[in-house]
């Protein structure tokens, strides 16, 4: 065991442990760097990651690095504690982050109350997918062990806990666990020493896919297997009793998730790919067991029906069809999995006016931009934008020979040519290589004589770059009077073929169903993943893009 540092200001040690979460380490780094309290040391444990884990600490000359081949997590902790110099414990797991007033505010109750071995917070949770936070304060003052026997960690987030560093003299983090390992210990410690808990916010608890946490059959698994274990320790009938109620109250907690989880996968045909998880249910909730093999059993009926109803259509009546159809959807309709949890999004109101300006960017931005670099070869020689030249110049760079706005208003000091796009015959004819015309057409209420417009001062050969909205809101702002329109591939290709050869139009739509729904709610960008943005479902057109050649 190191001696720990005796200062003034008492060395505090943050151990991370990192296993492949190398894209979220520096988040967490920084978060100690950016403590109110700076007397600590950062020692991060790879525990055989094959990212860039210790490209992202090189960046760190002040972090000690350590490498240690796959282990889990309890053997990084070890290493850690066995490596550290503080008086006093961290672990920060490299996807979490600490509040900047964390080790003050622990320290400081700490120093207060000497002979507690370890002092725990409040925490939020970050839902990496929608950017929501949820904040969790429990109130506990007395019975630590108590409550942890009864299945309640109240605790939570690991990071939230400063240890003593005594404590580790004669206990360890245990490396047969590759779960619930910090449930085990704080039985161990709270069943000898004192502790403390308050409600001030410590850390940032993110969760995501890749969470430990939410593989809810080996947390079930192994949380029964400590509470067991630990019953050779109980003193008295009354802690036994409290145990069997943990053990009660954790199965029916973690049998629930498991249950939800899988009627989320019926409803995507995916159920039997997940048998530990239906076989975890079996074994503690044999009830849920039974409503989810009857919700399974109904669903395919129901998909069988869906199937073959078109057969049926010839054979039998339509009145018969009905009858049948509203038959399976009264049985299902309390059974199966159709009761969506509509989570944030049960709501009447979005989350954004601005299409997620405010939330890191719009969505449908990603599609324009992504269209006018697949067709940045054509923004060349001169070039006409409408409203501003931002495109035409990150475009067209140094293929460019001139650059020309039109702008409908004669305040804009940026424009060369001032007017309507529908109606402007000053606009001259046969002069242009490329037109940038993005979310501007719904905006027209000629947009015929615009798309006239522009093929007329087109060079032979000049090409037309537009983008319009399809499935959107309507602006709140000023532009809110003059939003006219929306659009459909279909409606497009009839403009454009008015006045551009077949041959010479091109006419794509981006978006799915799910893009269109956050984009309508005004989510952001970086809320949305880029496979889930890249998925194209024709039904569901958020932008239609369209490539014409005069």
């Amino acid at each position: 065991m190191v001696k720990p540092v005796q200062t003034i200001n008492p060395l505090i040690s943050i151990i991370i442990p990192c296993y492949n979460h190398g894209q979220f380490l520096a988040n967490a780094i920084e978060s100690v760097y950016s403590q109110t309290y700076q007397t600590f040391e950062i020692i991060v444990v790879d525990d055989g990651s094959v990212d860039n884990t210790k490209k992202v600490c090189n960046n760190y000359p002040d972090v000690t690095y350590i490498y240690q081949k796959n282990s889990g997590l309890s053997s990084a902790r070890n290493t850690g504690i066995k490596y550290s110099k503080g008086a006093y414990l961290v672990f920060l797991d490299a996807d979490d982050w600490l509040i900047e007033n964390a080790l003050k505010t622990n320290l400081d109750l700490l120093l207060k109350h000497k002979n507690i071995a370890f002092i725990s917070g409040g925490h939020n949770v970050f839902y990496e997918n929608t950017g929501h936070t949820k904040t969790v304060r429990e109130v506990v003052k007395e019975d630590h062990y108590l409550k942890l026997l009864q299945g309640n960690n109240y605790i939570g987030m690991h990071a939230t806990v400063m240890y003593q560093r005594w404590v580790f003299d004669s206990l360890k983090f245990d490396t047969s666990l590759p779960y619930c390992e910090d449930f085990d210990l704080y039985l161990k410690i709270t069943k000898k020493h004192q502790v403390l808990h308050h409600t001030e916010l410590i850390a940032v608890y993110r969760m995501h896919g890749s969470n430990m946490s939410s593989n809810y059959s080996d947390m079930l698994k192994y949380v029964l297997l400590i509470l067991s274990k630990n019953e050779k320790n109980l003193l008295n009938n009354f802690e036994k009793k409290l145990n069997n109620q943990g053990i009660s109250v954790l199965k029916d907690y973690y049998s629930l998730k498991i249950y939800e989880y899988l009627k989320l996968q019926i409803n995507s045909n995916r159920s039997n790919s997940y048998n530990k998880e239906v076989k975890t249910l079996m074994i503690n909730a044999p009830k849920l067991y039974a409503k989810f093999k009857i919700n399974q059993t109904l669903f395919f009926m129901f998909k069988l029906f869906q199937n073959i109803k078109n057969i049926l259509k010839k054979i039998l009546p339509l009145k018969v069809i009905k009858r049948i159809q509203y038959v399976l959807y009264k049985q299902s309709k309390n059974k199966l999995p159709y009761k969506i949890n509509l989570g944030d999004l049960n709501r009447t109101t979005p989350f954004s006016t601005e299409f997620g300006y405010d939330r890191g960017g719009p969505i449908d931005r990603y599609y324009i931009e992504n269209f006018l670099n697949q067709n940045s070869s054509l923004v060349k020689g001169q070039v006409l934008e409408i409203g501003d030249n931002e495109y035409t110049l990150k475009y067209g760079g140094d293929k460019l020979t001139q650059s020309d706005i039109l702008h409908v208003d004669d305040t804009n000091k940026e424009a060369t040519y001032i007017g309507d796009l529908s109606d402007v015959p000053h606009l001259p004819s046969n002069t242009f290589d490329c037109i940038i015309l993005t979310q501007t057409l719904h905006l027209i209420y000629d947009y015929k004589s615009a798309i006239e417009t522009c093929y007329r001062v087109l060079k032979k050969g000049g090409v037309l770059l537009l983008t319009v909205p399809g499935i959107s809101h309507i602006a709140q702002d000023q532009w809110r009077k003059y939003w006219l329109w929306s659009f459909t591939d279909a409606s497009m290709e009839k403009i454009m073929l008015e006045h551009f050869p077949k041959d010479n139009v091109s006419i794509q739509t981006y978006g799915n169903v799910l893009v269109a729904s956050a984009f309508l709610y005004g989510m952001g960008l970086p809320e949305i993943k880029k496979e889930q943005m890249d998925y194209h479902d024709p039904h569901y057109q958020v932008i239609i893009s369209v490539r014409a050649k005069k």
